[in-house]
């Protein structure tokens, strides 16, 4: 298994990327919490990774904290959530967020997620109750991340819109309306990356 990656960060189209490790490049799919840490292309960076082994594939999915790995790994042994679905959980909703939501069994935060829909929110509130009270933020803010930006600015990208389209159905949107998303976050933001049009555009969709 492979648990963590550190090399130069050589591409990353969301929720996409690729390390170089030693001249080897890894091909990683990434939380957008995790992306909106990452540093520009060319930068060294660490990745705990998860790597998930099926009969027509090896896939290797990247976390820039341990702490959002641990949910990620405690999430796809919930029934029904597999990891595109954990991914798409943890683009929308940072670590703190989903705890608390957990805790607080608030099933409308966790439906406005793609994918999740009343029946999966009700099986990971009573399912993860007591899984989340191993989580202990010393730092209320330590793993919200959907509400301030960390870390280097990213550089804005030939098509930022349609990359970041193209995220947002990666991650399980509809077409119609990661587009729709996409255009009210450009609208406000010219000229804006593509993972801050994503980060606006699930922010939106996901306060509904």
């Amino acid at each position: 298994m492979i648990g963590r990656l550190k090399g130069e960060l050589l591409e990353k189209h969301p929720p996409q990327l690729v390390i170089d490790v030693n001249g080897v490049g890894y091909e990683v799919d990434a939380s957008m919490n995790t992306f909106y840490q990452l540093p520009e292309v060319g930068r060294r960076i660490t990745l705990f990774t998860h790597m998930v082994v099926r009969e027509d594939a090896q896939l290797l999915y990247g976390f820039y904290e341990r702490t959002e790995r641990t949910l990620f790994r405690t999430l796809i042994k919930v029934n029904g959530v597999g990891p595109k679905l954990a991914l798409t959980i943890l683009s929308g909703i940072s670590v703190n967020e989903f705890v608390l939501s957990v805790q607080h069994q608030d099933t409308a935060a966790l439906v406005r997620l793609p994918g999740v829909g009343k029946k999966t929110a009700e099986r990971l509130i009573v399912e993860m109750q007591d899984k989340v009270k191993d989580f202990v933020f010393n730092d209320a803010d330590e793993f919200t991340l959907t509400d301030g930006f960390s870390g280097s600015t990213p550089a804005v990208l030939t098509d930022s819109r349609a990359e970041a389209e193209s995220a947002l159905v990666a991650l399980g949107y509809k077409p119609v309306q990661a587009t729709k998303s996409i255009a009210q976050a450009e609208k406000a933001m010219p000229g804006a990356s593509s993972e801050e049009l994503i980060r606006a555009a699930l922010k939106s969709m996901v306060q509904g």
